[in-house]
């Protein structure tokens, strides 16, 4: 142990990952409960999403051991593969390119991937456990315990001392699986803002026109800028889940189909700038938008998400004052 603090190598520490799970019920008992929509004044068509559907909902507790230096995938799939091979979650190229797998950790919006055991473990000295242990689960215990006396935990439970790691699925969405969430809702709203250059006539089904010129078209290294970071957007919904006005896309189009709208309306080359400040300047649109900028916060690729949420605004009160 000693070798190891002096070559610089920390030791392994055992946690607890604390799971929030759900599993989706049968057709037939599910057929016995209605699902809550998060917007009661949504569209209630086939292809309105539902909030909250019938599922069995459970807290799971996982002690294993890690390297403070691992993520918080590399623990997801230590115990998918070591002791609990039904916990479902979602992950692609596990490098915070796809942002596929995104949950929330510790109850903030983050992706699995580039979240650390050192980062996000919080001690818990008490060890405090999500319910107060009572003799109907503690079936070698007879009575409640004496004074000086512990009763024995569950497997997996919480003890003393133990770092614990909390994870839940993204709020905003709806639920399928454990921490896997349907994002369907914000593919959508991003493919309605149209996220591709507009260099000359859009046509009625949504693509881009086939006859735009191919030619090559300069920018200076200013135009360039004002989009640049904007590109980096991967989609992977952390800012939605941290927004407390979204709400599945029903009643806001959401911070990520704002920023993909953004990334081309500062984009010199695109012609359609106006006409896209103008399908946003809606009541689910930016005027949906509180500029609470909780949304900022979470994004891994460092975009100020609210702060362009509100030069998107400043743009169209100025274009409706002219």
């Amino acid at each position: 142990m000693e070798g190891k603090r002096q070559r610089g190598i920390a030791a392994p520490t055992t946690l607890t990952i604390r799971v929030h799970r759900s599993k989706p019920l049968p057709r037939a008992q599910a057929q016995g409960g209605r699902a809550r929509r998060s917007n009661p004044f949504a569209s209630s068509g086939s292809n309105a999403p539902t909030r909250r559907s019938a599922a069995k909902r459970w807290v799971q507790d996982y002690r294993i051991t890690a390297q403070p230096q691992d993520t918080l995938l590399d623990c997801l799939l230590s115990i998918k593969r070591q002791q609990d091979p039904s916990l479902a979650f979602r992950y692609s190229c596990g490098h915070g390119m796809c942002g596929s797998d995104g949950v929330l950790i510790n109850g903030r919006p983050g992706l699995l991937c580039e979240a650390t055991v050192a980062g996000s473990a919080r001690s818990d000295p008490q060890g405090t456990a999500p319910f107060r242990p009572t003799t109907r689960f503690l079936p070698q215990h007879q009575g409640p315990a004496t004074s000086g006396e512990n009763p024995p935990s569950p497997q997996n439970a919480l003890e003393v001392g133990d770092e614990l790691i909390e994870l839940a699925p993204l709020p905003g969405f709806p639920v399928l699986r454990d921490l896997v969430v349907d994002t369907d809702a914000m593919f959508r709203q991003i493919k309605a803002v149209h996220p591709w250059l507009g260099t000359g006539t859009v046509a009625e089904n949504d693509q881009p026109s086939p006859g735009a010129p191919a030619v090559e078209v300069k920018q200076t290294p200013s135009q360039l800028k004002a989009y640049e970071l904007l590109s980096d957007c991967i989609s992977c919904g952390l800012c939605e889940a941290a927004c407390p006005i979204y709400a599945g896309g029903e009643a806001f189009i959401g911070p990520a189909a704002l920023v993909a709208a953004a990334r081309f309306i500062n984009d010199s080359r695109d012609d359609h700038a106006q006409d896209r400040l103008n399908g946003l300047d809606r009541e689910d649109g930016l005027g949906a938008c509180q500029s609470i900028r909780a949304c900022a916060r979470p994004c891994p690729r460092g975009i100020d998400v609210g702060e362009t949420i509100w030069k998107l605004i400043e743009s169209t009160e100025s274009a409706s004052h002219l």
